[in-house]
């Protein structure tokens, strides 16, 4: 059920985008409808892109990407968007998210499923080249297959099959497809990765269900309307021989209309796909690879954190306070001192490595809410990205600096001011030492590594 079409126009340096949109009624559970929906203002901002292929953005409030956002809204947005996706589904189910704005949307997309799907599989997409020493005797785990995402800053994405034979077995096999991503603005994406995983062997798919927070490509459903590429717009059409479903929170269209003579533009170079310098650290399989279980290797991401927190803070060790157990049932094998934690507290993902550091950012929230002291934490969680984008618009702030996997790019860090937060939380998958010294300069930076 949808509310009535609103319009809207957004004035930005390269251009003006028009908007038609419908509001979505929320579902609370299987049984009825909540009585409120997401606003456009509650879902999304705008900003320009640095890119020649796209001029603008869209940035969403509810995916901890480009805006701070509070973990317990990213989870209720996680849960409302599925709780769209409808029951008795045909399984296998794989659930499979967009590389890197998307993978931690989902991972809580498909947490949320199992409760009525408990056998679906995560699988992501990923821009870094992976070795799995655990696939063939030279480390290296092999490609499923790869994918283009047109308009994107990097453009190339990689997928990679299970080292697990019976993991492997139900991937291939998989009969109902669920792409998840944080928008849907043309549909082509969701065609070239359903196309590539069909040519590698997933040959038995019957339904894709195209999930995401905000879907603008519902005009593609004119028949009379023709894609630049002059193919079938309707993606019923594009994706012959299988059913096609949506799910949003929001949906509508948009036109774009550019700027009289607008300024040549410049992108960084982003997008490759090679390893790092930079090694990987094990941090647990949270979608690179095929998987049931997305927390695996939170329990000890979290003993991490405690026991760098004390370094930080000058805790010679955890008292005696009980043990936290938090309300997604992860349990801490070591008593923690949660009335240390300061008021203000961010959390920083990076790049595609944002699941465990979310789980992070939510117990802490927990936490600190049901610790004993007089005032709650205020905990928000974002990342760092790869993605340029231009200052103005939702986008207030940025820092720019060195990646931390030893590729040679920039990366960046939106509408973060070190100085707002007593404490900064930065989760990198790498070794302590490759973050950038913007971040090892700071005196409230925390960085979090896995042992390598």
């Amino acid at each position: 059920m949808s509310n009535k079409q609103q319009s809207t126009t957004i004035t930005l340096p390269r251009g003006t985008l028009d908007l038609t949109y419908q509001t979505n009624m929320v579902v609370s559970n299987r049984d009825s409808e909540r009585d409120d929906s997401y606003q456009l203002k509650d879902l999304l901002g705008f900003a320009q892109r640095i890119n020649p292929k796209r001029a603008f953005l869209f940035v969403s409030k509810v995916l901890g990407r480009h805006i701070p956002v509070a973990p317990s809204t990213m989870r209720h947005a996680f849960t409302d968007l599925a709780n769209l996706v409808p029951n008795e589904l045909p399984a296998p189910i794989l659930v499979i998210g967009m590389a890197e704005t998307a993978v931690g949307l989902s991972a809580g997309v498909h947490q949320a499923l199992q409760t009525r799907y408990p056998q679906a599989l995560l699988l992501n997409s990923t821009r870094h080249a992976q070795h799995d020493e655990n696939s063939d005797p030279n480390g290296a785990n092999s490609l499923l297959t790869t994918f283009c995402e047109d308009h994107s800053h990097a453009s190339q994405h990689l997928i990679y099959q299970s080292s697990d034979s019976v993991a492997q077995e139900q991937l291939l096999v998989s009969k109902t497809l669920i792409m998840v991503d944080d928008e849907a603005s043309t549909g082509n994406t969701c065609v070239n990765v359903v196309t590539a995983l069909r040519n590698a062997g997933l040959t038995q798919l019957k339904q894709v269900h195209l999930t995401t927070l905000v879907d603008w490509s519902l005009d593609q459903e004119n028949t009379n309307k023709q894609t630049e590429d002059t193919k079938p717009a309707r993606m019923a059409d594009r994706l012959t021989g299988i059913e096609f479903h949506r799910h949003h929170l929001l949906s509508g269209a948009w036109q774009w209309t550019d700027a009289p003579n607008p300024e040549p533009i410049t992108m960084p170079s982003v997008d490759t796909t090679a390893a790092g310098s930079q090694a990987l650290g094990h941090t647990g399989n949270w979608g690179r690879f095929p998987t049931l279980d997305s927390t695996e290797g939170f329990d000890k991401y979290l003993s991490s954190f405690q026991a760098a927190f004390a370094r930080f803070n000058n805790q010679e060790s955890f008292n005696n306070q009980e043990s936290f157990n938090d309300q997604e049932g992860f349990n801490d094998q070591k008593s923690f001192d949660v009335t240390q934690l300061p008021e203000r507290i961010l959390v920083l993902g990076s790049n595609e490595f944002v699941w465990l550091p979310f789980l992070l950012a939510e117990w802490l929230e927990a936490a600190s809410q049901k610790s004993d002291s007089d005032t709650n934490a205020i905990v928000k969680f974002s990342a760092l990205t790869r993605s340029p984008i231009a200052l103005g618009g939702a986008i207030k702030t940025m820092l720019s600096f060195g990646d931390n996997y030893g590729l040679g790019m920039t990366n960046f860090a939106y509408n973060v001011e070190p100085s707002d937060w007593d404490l900064i939380v930065l989760c990198v998958e790498t070794a302590s030492d490759s973050v950038d010294d913007l971040w090892q300069n700071l005196d409230n930076v925390l960085v979090v590594s896995p042992t390598l």
